[in-house]
């Protein structure tokens, strides 16, 4: 019977290391839709709201990852990424809003399409295209799925996290989030008081300009891989900030889509 037990418990725990990695992980896309709800004028949240209920696009943000094991939407896998390679022109990556690469997933694709919703497509999946946008928005503003190719946007890329194994990916979905310490509604609000003086600068920008600064914070984040000590407390130190901004900005940016999305 303990022997039982025992392998029951080995499994269980094999099971919660080899949960796959996601853009943001839950607590990332919470803020980031919070921030977003926060920031909707009046009628846009109305409109939500009835669809999704009462901040529901907070408690929704999560469901196109959870879905990903589903077959409701079974070419959804590759909505959430949209690989970059090494040492591209800024020229380049603006070009990708347009000309959409042919390999390396689709999110740039998919978002434009969710937004204008002017084909049957996406006009077809009803209140789950509010669900989708509120999500793959935030993943738009997460480095590691605007990354490499390669290395399958740092999910091979090893690391150790306080003396644990994991990856580059992984560190950027969640652990630096969680090493914060705060809730979700802690963080939003933080954030809100630390950078809501960028707020209308982050507006004025244009798609391009916001993916070209994504890029960049991705090859800096490489970049650093080969001079960092290993010193966890000393990656935190270095990269918490920069991965606030870029959960900020990605809660206004989503408001303002929000705002002048028809639904």
């Amino acid at each position: 019977m303990k022997r039982i037990l025992l392998v029951l418990l080995v499994s269980a725990m094999a099971g919660i290391y080899c949960i796959p990695a996601y853009g943001w992980g839950q607590e990332g896309h919470r803020i980031i839709a919070k921030i977003a709800y926060d920031h909707l004028n009046r009628s846009t949240r109305k409109r939500i709201d009835k669809t999704l209920g009462k901040q529901g696009i907070i408690y929704w943000s999560n469901w196109p990852d959870e879905i990903k094991s589903d077959t409701i939407y079974p070419d959804s896998f590759d909505w959430h990424f949209q690989d970059f390679n090494p040492g591209m022109s800024d020229s380049l990556i603006a070009d990708a809003l347009v000309h959409y690469p042919a390999e390396g997933g689709n999110l740039l694709r998919v978002i434009s399409g969710l937004l204008s919703g002017d084909s049957a497509q996406w006009s077809a999946i009803g209140g789950d295209r509010m669900k989708f946008i509120v999500h793959l928005m935030g993943d738009m503003f997460c480095p590691m799925h605007l990354a490499h190719m390669d290395d399958k946007g740092g999910n091979t890329v090893k690391m150790r996290w306080f003396g644990r194994e994991t990856n580059l990916h992984t560190v950027w979905d969640s652990k630096l989030i969680e090493s914060q310490g705060y809730s979700y509604t802690e963080y939003a609000q933080m954030l809100e008081h630390k950078y809501g003086h960028l707020r209308k600068e982050i507006e004025k920008m244009s798609d391009a300009e916001l993916l070209i600064r994504n890029y960049h914070v991705t090859e800096d984040i490489y970049a650093y891989q080969t001079t960092w000590d290993g010193n966890t407390y000393h990656y935190i130190y270095r990269w918490h900030e920069p991965m606030e901004l870029q959960l900020y900005t990605a809660g206004i940016r989503l408001a303002q889509k929000l705002n002048k999305t028809d639904f």
